[in-house]
């Protein structure tokens, strides 16, 4: 006779948190370098989407390495400091607004990865991908992993290091163009961002004009 499922919530929820496991297997089976690529920025209205590449170090991988979008502003600066220290090879790239136009920001953000993992000093022979997708024209194998940030600590690093950076340049972009907030929001659809596009229209190669509202309509780009 089956047992009836109880009808009471769980006391607490058991969060997951990323391990090395992945990537051990790997080892074991003769697989080393093994790199961690992750995006931010997909979501926006302006700015680019960010990739990174890591390749953890065995020996010395940092405490609480986790998805960036679960840490604060602060664990993730503080996680971003000890991965650059420790970590045997780290790659950044980008694809700029006006890239991300011409294609769709799904093959933007898998060519930001594929460019980030070109980019390292050495040559991983396997890559893990955050999502469902694996970039296309890799230099090595490369595996998807579904919420691989949460599940992998080699793509947790990749998405706090791109995370970061990504949030860096937005900040820049806040103090060259003022009316819009972008140090906040990062180019996010807060209220804020909608009325300043409103006001001030969306600026020439910055904002992502394929995205709503931009497509919704004629606008008229504000070059700065």
């Amino acid at each position: 006779m089956a047992r009836a499922r109880p009808d009471s919530p769980p006391l607490f929820e058991i969060i997951e948190r990323p391990d090395f496991s992945v990537e051990t297997r790997a080892i074991s089976q003769g697989i080393w370098p093994v790199a961690g690529m992750d995006e931010a920025g997909r979501g926006p209205l302006a700015g680019p989407v960010v990739a990174a590449a890591v390749v953890l170090d065995p020996q010395n991988i940092p405490d609480g390495l986790d998805d960036s979008k679960r840490l604060s502003f602060e664990q993730r600066e503080a996680l971003f400091q000890n991965i650059m220290a420790s970590a045997l090879g780290i790659s950044m790239a980008s694809v700029s607004a006006e890239g991300i136009d011409a294609t769709n920001i799904l093959r933007a953000s898998l060519e930001a990865m594929r460019r980030a993992l070109c980019g390292l000093a050495l040559r991983p022979k396997l890559a893990l991908a955050d999502g469902r997708d694996v970039p296309p024209g890799l230099p090595c194998e490369g595996r998807a992993l579904i919420k691989g940030d949460q599940r992998s600590q080699s793509i947790a690093a990749a998405s706090i290091v791109a995370k970061v950076m990504r949030d860096r340049m937005m900040a820049d972009c806040g103090r060259r163009h003022v009316h819009y907030g972008f140090e906040l929001h990062m180019g996010y659809a807060t209220a804020r961002h909608r009325a300043a596009i409103e006001i001030h229209g969306p600026v020439a190669r910055l904002h992502r004009t394929s995205f709503a509202p931009f497509r919704l309509g004629a606008v008229e780009i504000a070059e700065g």
